[in-house]
């Protein structure tokens, strides 16, 4: 049995001049940079069109080519979603969806998350952390952001990999919205293909205070001061 169809009345996403943000976030460091809604947070994924159009239309993950047996990975960072997805031209990436997540959900997840390699000032030892990289259902990387043309930067970028009971919750329960964004990346990689850089318009991001000491020390958080 199909869910629902839900119809979603969406306002406009707050976007900005790529060189306007390259001004105002830090060049290095360990932090969550993403775009921010009320209380909710959007994160980006990269599916097939049989993928993709199920989830706008019914406003949550599922369906038959849908697989909850996979780890998902989320990524809160736009611009490291399009060096990822090749900017939706990579197979089985054609689509962009832009997820509404609760913030409070968000937070739930960083709390599960186990970092994909070992960091002595987090964990104890290095078997308790295989330990806990075995069980846990969040799997975390910081990766080295890339600028619009795939370049690497200093700065490091999350992304969250999800399975077990928390994807299921992720897919079906906590989403709050679902939306195909991949004509707007489509009309701003013109941009990208043809350097004209100063014309890129990229959704407006800022550096995320979780406001939470503990999920910070967990995942690694850092600041440009330090790193």
């Amino acid at each position: 049995m199909e869910p629902i169809i839900k119809k979603i009345k969406r306002k406009e996403m707050k976007t900005e001049r790529y060189v306007s943000q390259v001004g105002r976030l830090p060049e290095n460091g360990k932090q969550i940079i993403g775009y921010t809604e009320e209380e909710n947070i959007i994160v980006y994924q990269a599916f097939n069109p049989r993928i993709a159009d199920y989830a706008v239309q019914y406003q949550q993950f599922g369906g038959t080519h849908y697989s909850f047996n996979r780890m998902s990975w989320i990524k809160p960072g736009f611009l490291w979603m399009m060096h990822r997805a090749g900017w939706a031209q990579k197979e089985h990436q054609q689509k962009i969806l832009a997820i509404t997540l609760p913030m409070i959900h968000f937070k739930t997840i960083l709390r599960e998350a186990t970092l994909s390699s070992y960091h002595a000032d987090i964990y104890p030892t290095r078997e308790s952390w295989k330990d806990e990289l075995q069980n846990t259902e969040v799997r975390l990387q910081w990766d080295p952001d890339h600028d619009p043309y795939g370049n690497k930067q200093e700065r490091k970028a999350i992304q969250l990999g999800l399975k077990g009971n928390i994807l299921k919750n992720f897919c079906t329960n906590w989403i709050t919205k679902i939306e195909d964004i991949t004509g707007f990346v489509q009309e701003q990689y013109q941009f990208v293909q043809h350097k004209e850089i100063n014309n890129l318009i990229i959704p407006y991001e800022e550096v995320i205070v979780l406001n939470d000491t503990i999920i910070e020390k967990r995942i690694g958080i850092t600041n440009h001061e330090q790193d």
